[in-house]
């Protein structure tokens, strides 16, 4: 009566060989189809984005100098006083029913 159960233990030998075929094929898309060229597009954006950094760094530096070699004898902008504004007389509201 043992003889039934000798043909199982290779059955279950090769679904979990199975199993693991699919666990590997999976494992091997989310690596090679997701996290590589996420992390690539990472990389280059990080890039990208010092290199702007440094290019506006290099653009405000020349004007920094330009303007300095212009003019220095303005001052800023931001020391010197907003003129008031006269808005006018105040009218006050009163409802009529």
């Amino acid at each position: 009566m043992e003889v039934g159960v000798d043909y199982l233990l290779p059955l279950s030998i090769m679904l979990k060989t199975l199993l693991y075929l699919i666990l590997a094929w999976f494992l091997y898309k989310l690596i090679f189809d997701f996290i590589i060229p996420v992390y690539r597009s990472t990389k280059v954006v990080r890039k990208q984005m010092a290199d702007m950094q440094e290019h506006m760094r290099q653009q405000y530096e020349q004007q920094q100098g330009s303007q300095q070699g212009n003019s220095p004898a303005q001052e800023p902008p931001a020391s010197r006083p907003a003129p008031k504004v006269d808005k006018g007389d105040y009218i006050d509201f009163e409802e009529i029913k």
